[in-house]
């Protein structure tokens, strides 16, 4: 799998983040760190427990690397996720919060799996 193959499985802009980062090998050494961030960990925990600050502080964590990174599809869940939950405006028990929430679960499970294939791959290699 090449990195361009890993951005379509995750459903990101390889294009974009090749004209912001400019080099592959910058592009591949950050995304490789994305499964080892706590941000999703953190939104999980702080959504069970009920801290709406946590929470938000989680959504919008993903919501910048995923943007950084070019991955399209989790940027723009937790991106919902982020304003439906954003302390003063919106809440952690609202309709929407469950589907949004399950959004960002498959997106950023689709895009762990993607870079972990793609890293297996590559060591394979």
């Amino acid at each position: 799998m090449t990195l361009s193959e890993c951005y379509d499985a995750m459903g990101g802009n390889y294009d974009e983040v090749m004209s912001r980062l400019r080099k592959e090998e910058r592009v591949e050494k950050f995304m490789l760190k994305f499964p080892g961030d706590k941000s999703y960990e953190n939104l999980m925990n702080a959504m069970e427990a009920g801290d709406q600050e946590e929470a938000f502080r989680a959504a919008h964590s993903i919501k910048g690397v995923s943007q950084n990174l070019g991955l399209l599809k989790l940027y723009e869940s937790s991106q919902e996720l982020t304003e439906a939950i954003r302390p003063g405006q919106g809440e952690l028990s609202g309709p929407r919060i469950p589907s949004l929430l399950s959004q960002v679960t498959e997106d950023y499970k689709r895009t762990v799996n993607a870079i972990i294939k793609y890293q297996e791959e590559s060591v394979a290699q």
